[in-house]
């Protein structure tokens, strides 16, 4: 009980410090439509009794589109006699609506979320189900990639059903640009910044980021410092076995700053907002050569235009050439969605269905023809678009695969590092100085986790 009660506290605290800063940086709701399968304003945490609610972050095609038919399939089909209601809200400020339900003791009856960190803190909250006996005996347990099914465990229990997405990170660039300026698919750092030269001097951005939602320049800040270090400081630092102030972030942080100094990323990239579609519209004006997101940006371009799509090519992020550390490594997550449960007996049952609903042949053909790729087995050969090909094979080759940190690292740790590095994109922090802020607030989590 102690411990619950102390978790709901952290809960209500990170609540208080989320609203604050949306406060103070006059952020949008973002609240989107819930399409059919019952759209809701989330002024209602749980359902009634045959009502199951269900926030996700599915605002935008073709997330949205997948979420819906997904819903709309179970509600149309179940025999359960309980209607799921779908009640997305854009990324940005989603994790601040979750916590503020939860920390004033109110949770939906099932919920996306990413693995790691945030996830354990809500199930250690009381604000999810362990699942293994519906897990067990479903069709999905042998459906599901082992790695998957992985990223949904905790504490040797199954708690979510991972649905949407293999995502790994890269960078998606111009092909016309790059034949236009005698450009080829980087194999080293010293390759990229090559082409950056090439691309500012020809007045081309070369990275299109909006930065204002801090995770996209984290994407940049976490492969620079795998491909420095590995993954063996960073796993250490959160033993506690070693520090975030490591060579390996320290020089991630510094090149950060290089490549803002010489104009590698958008003027005001501080303030530019992904939700918004600022940093895909500099790829789509052509004003920007590259971009480097996750690979659920493959349904994004071909969603919004097939002929642009066209142009697009991909590449995992290059070696750097004085460093010993495996190239094949990669950051993303096998998974990328979730489904959490807060709710029990048959309405735990009925939940379970619908999140099983995501991982239907018929959803998962969807989603592959809208440029996802479903966390299943043998997903390899249902892919036809070469991009998405590519993305498998990196994550088949990879030695390790990375889940991004601010899902990996506990709430307040992902913060200080997100906060950071965001003013080290500002150039207002050293690397030096956010590197020692995350260091301390890793410090603090450890010593109040070993009271």
């Amino acid at each position: 009980m102690k411990r619950r009660m102390a978790k709901l506290m952290a809960l209500s605290m990170a609540a208080a410090m989320t609203v604050s800063l949306a406060a103070c940086g006059g952020g949008d709701s973002g609240s989107g439509d819930g399409g059919n399968g019952g759209s809701g304003d989330g002024g209602s945490a749980s359902g009634g009794d045959k009502e199951i609610v269900y926030w996700n972050i599915g605002t935008e095609s073709p997330d949205k589109d997948v979420i819906t038919k997904a819903v709309e399939k179970f509600n149309s089909e179940t025999e359960s006699g309980y209607t799921v209601t779908s009640v997305p809200t854009q990324n940005d400020t989603y994790k601040e609506k979750l916590v503020v339900a939860m920390s004033s003791g109110e949770c939906p009856d099932m919920y996306s979320c990413w693995s790691g960190g945030p996830m354990y803190e809500y199930i250690d909250s009381g604000f999810g189900q362990p699942i293994d006996d519906l897990f067990n005996a479903s069709e999905i347990k042998d459906k599901l990639m082992e790695s998957a099914v992985s990223q949904a465990t905790y504490n040797d229990h199954v708690y979510a059903v991972p649905y949407q997405n293999i995502s790994m990170s890269g960078i998606f660039y111009n092909k016309e640009m790059f034949d236009k300026y005698s450009l080829k698919e980087p194999e080293t750092l010293a390759d990229l910044e090559n082409i950056c030269k090439t691309l500012k001097k020809n007045d081309i951005t070369p990275f299109a980021l909006a930065n204002s939602s801090k995770w996209t320049g984290s994407m940049y800040y976490m492969n620079l410092a795998a491909r420095y270090g590995g993954l063996e400081p960073f796993q250490k630092a959160v033993a506690g076995e070693g520090k975030f102030t490591d060579d390996c972030f320290i020089k991630a942080g510094e090149k950060v700053q290089e490549w803002v100094e010489a104009g590698y990323f958008p003027d005001g990239v501080n303030s530019l907002s992904e939700d918004d579609g600022q940093a895909k519209q500099l790829m789509y004006q052509e004003t920007a050569g590259m971009l480097l997101c996750g690979s659920w940006y493959t349904g994004t371009f071909a969603t919004d235009s097939a002929e642009f799509y066209e142009k697009i090519g991909w590449f995992p992020f290059p070696a750097i050439e004085e460093s010993d550390a495996d190239p094949s490594i990669m950051i993303g997550t096998v998974g990328d969605q979730f489904i959490v449960f807060n709710c029990e007996g048959e309405k735990l049952e009925a939940a379970f269905e619908c999140a099983e609903t995501h991982l239907d042949d018929e959803v998962i053909d969807f989603e592959v023809e809208n440029g996802k790729i479903p966390p299943v087995q043998g997903i390899e050969s249902k892919l036809t678009d070469s991009i998405t090909k590519e993305v498998v094979e990196a994550a088949n080759n990879a030695s390790e695969i990375q889940l991004w940190y601010d899902q990996y690292l506990p709430p307040a740790v992902a913060t200080a590092h997100l906060d950071g590095l965001q003013e080290v994109f500002g150039l207002t922090k050293t690397p030096q100085e956010a590197q020692e802020a995350m260091q301390k607030a890793m410090d603090d989590y450890l010593a109040n986790k070993a009271e």
